[in-house]
């Protein structure tokens, strides 16, 4: 497929990665997955069996009034082990290479249908100063999204650090969410030529 490229050009691009039809389930398994795994797992809470003391038992079965007690760190008591207690665990879901993948070219062709992606010859800002970052991003009248470059760039990437809602990532830095979240996503030439061998 032709794609426009902002200045009034054309590139060819490959159909199975920019004009997949879109999968609605695909997608939401691979940002599920993809956000299980963000998640670190580390909460945890003592059960009555991690809880130290309690070993005897605080009084004896009958005649004391008090009811039956067989330790101290029971769940009842002040101090005690957790009913249900939390224990530190993996998110992480299994999604396969080609799902993954499927997924991606699934979210590229929705955003080339619903023109939320913007193709350019080039975007650097040489100067590293947010200022110019942010003339050059209002020119492509992005506000909100993300801009993907083929390659790191420390200055363009600095220059963009302090612009809320706007994003500097590389090919080898993107993910679906990122994608999926943004308004906007301006890409250079170079960059969609790497997706595209990246995702066959």
């Amino acid at each position: 497929m032709d794609l426009n490229v902002q200045g009034g050009q054309s590139v060819s691009l490959s159909d199975n990665t920019f004009a997949r039809p879109f999968s609605e389930a695909l997608v939401h398994q691979v940002v599920t997955a993809y956000l299980a795994g963000a998640r670190a797992g580390t909460k945890a809470q003592k059960s009555r069996s991690a809880v130290s003391g309690g070993g005897k038992k605080p009084w004896r079965q009958k005649g004391t009034g008090h009811a039956r007690a067989g330790t101290i760190r029971s769940p009842l008591w002040r101090g005690g082990g957790k009913t249900f207690a939390a224990t530190p665990r993996d998110h992480s879901q299994k999604v396969n290479k080609k799902m993954y993948r499927a997924a991606m070219q699934t979210i590229l062709s929705e955003l080339v249908r619903q023109e939320r992606l913007v193709l350019v010859d080039a975007f650097q800002v040489e100067s590293g100063k947010t200022r110019d970052f942010v003339a050059k991003a209002k020119e492509l009248d992005l506000t909100r999204g993300v801009v993907v470059v083929a390659s790191p760039d420390v200055e363009t990437m600095l220059s963009a650090r302090n612009v809320p809602g706007v994003a500097v990532i590389d090919v080898d830095g993107l993910d679906p969410v990122t994608l999926v979240a943004a308004d906007k996503v301006v890409m250079t030439v170079e960059a969609a030529k790497k997706i595209e061998e990246w995702l066959g």
